[in-house]
């Protein structure tokens, strides 16, 4: 006997007229798949009904495009870490040499002279003149001895040395601290642009994975409801 139009419900989706147990209310489909729906047929009525095999059909659909959309995600981050380094201008550079360059021809030639003092090629030169000097002067090889002990010219002689050495050397101490003052600021600067960077990615990371763990769910909720609609038709069949 055929059935009246009372005991059927039609399809949004298909215009099929099916069983009651053929189709869903369309206000209990879930969000996300009301929206691929709308994409498809912007007419959706959420007081409608969908038969299940529409139902079952917009699923995989949701699924799908929920995979693209993670994929497009992993794309977008990379994009915008790539588009953050590419706006910013590069820190890391060698400053020393560029605090060297602006050195004067003064300073050039104190810093190398700070450098050759404090070498043993200057030790030993120097340890050899004295040693030179004294023996000349103690000894009978020269009828005249310039500097005759104790040797008054000589402890003047390093005396001046002493004195001209040390402002020298400070000079030369003082534009190695301005240099490495120069280096710590450059540090400091890359240092804290790693940090944001880092800070940054964090964000983007736990931004994504808070929407991965939400997709995982609601797809999870999805098969849940195709096995319990499996069940039910199961035992419909069962009963007949």
């Amino acid at each position: 006997m055929p059935q009246s139009k009372k005991e059927t419900i039609e399809c949004q989706i298909c215009n099929r007229r099916l069983r009651p147990n053929a189709v869903f209310p369309a206000d209990l489909v879930r969000e996300g798949i009301q929206e691929t729906i709308r994409k498809t047929y912007p007419s959706w009525d959420p007081s409608g009904y969908i038969c299940l095999d529409d139902l079952n059909r917009f699923r995989v659909d949701y699924v799908q495009d929920v995979l693209e959309t993670e994929r497009g995600e992993l794309s977008s981050l990379e994009l915008d870490v790539v588009h953050s380094l590419e706006q910013q201008e590069t820190l890391a550079r060698d400053v020393g040499r560029e605090f060297d360059a602006k050195l004067t021809f003064g300073q050039r030639t104190s810093d190398r002279l700070a450098s050759f003092v404090g070498s043993w090629t200057f030790i030993l030169s120097f340890m050899g003149i004295l040693v030179l000097w004294i023996a000349l002067n103690a000894t009978a090889l020269l009828a005249r001895h310039w500097d005759p002990y104790p040797f008054i010219l000589l402890n003047l002689v390093l005396s001046c040395i002493a004195a001209i050495q040390a402002p020298i050397i400070m000079m030369s101490q003082n534009r190695q601290e301005a240099r490495d003052r120069v280096r710590d600021e450059q540090d400091a600067r890359v240092n804290l642009k790693a940090e944001l960077e880092i800070r940054h990615l964090h964000a983007k990371l736990d931004e994504l994975m808070t929407h991965q763990w939400q997709r995982m769910i609601e797809m999870q909720r999805i098969q849940l409801e195709l096995l319990s609609e499996q069940s039910m038709l199961a035992k419909n069949k069962a009963a007949r």
